[in-house]
């Protein structure tokens, strides 16, 4: 094996190490975010729907922005249950957090930051395509 097979084993290896930690990562903080997302987009529709409607429309569209309100919560109450374990932060989530750091700070150290935000774009490419080819609703 040569040295240019050897660079690219680890560049594959360290591609992996991004991949499946960033994957766990986000798992934490995907649902932080989504809530805060939720919570402007719910305040969007309230303004939105704030005395534009007709009467008999006003408590069919309450029951449905009552429903996003009460979703909101619940993912809410589920996204800190994950990452906190009663007072404390889940271990997981910090054990995953230093990984990520330190695979990024190895990949910048060995291949250089370029080649970093190169992978931090395929890996968001992959996400942003998973997302798109999903049936799930």
């Amino acid at each position: 094996m040569d040295n240019q097979d050897t660079k690219n084993l680890k560049k594959r290896y360290f591609i992996w190490l991004y991949k499946t930690t960033k994957e766990a990562f986000d798992k934490f903080e995907r649902k932080f975010t989504q809530t805060d997302i939720d919570k402007d987009l719910l305040q969007e529709i309230e303004n939105t729907l704030m005395g534009a409607y007709l009467p008999h429309e006003k408590a069919e569209l309450e029951k449905h922005v009552n429903n996003f309100q009460e979703y909101i919560a619940a993912k809410e109450k589920a996204c800190l249950e994950l990452k906190y374990k009663g007072q404390k932060t889940n271990t997981e989530f910090i054990f995953l957090d230093v990984k990520l750091n330190a695979i990024e700070k190895l990949i910048a150290k060995e291949f250089g930051r370029r080649f970093l935000a190169q992978i931090k774009a395929l890996y968001e490419k992959e996400m942003t395509k998973r997302i798109l080819r999903s049936t799930d609703h």
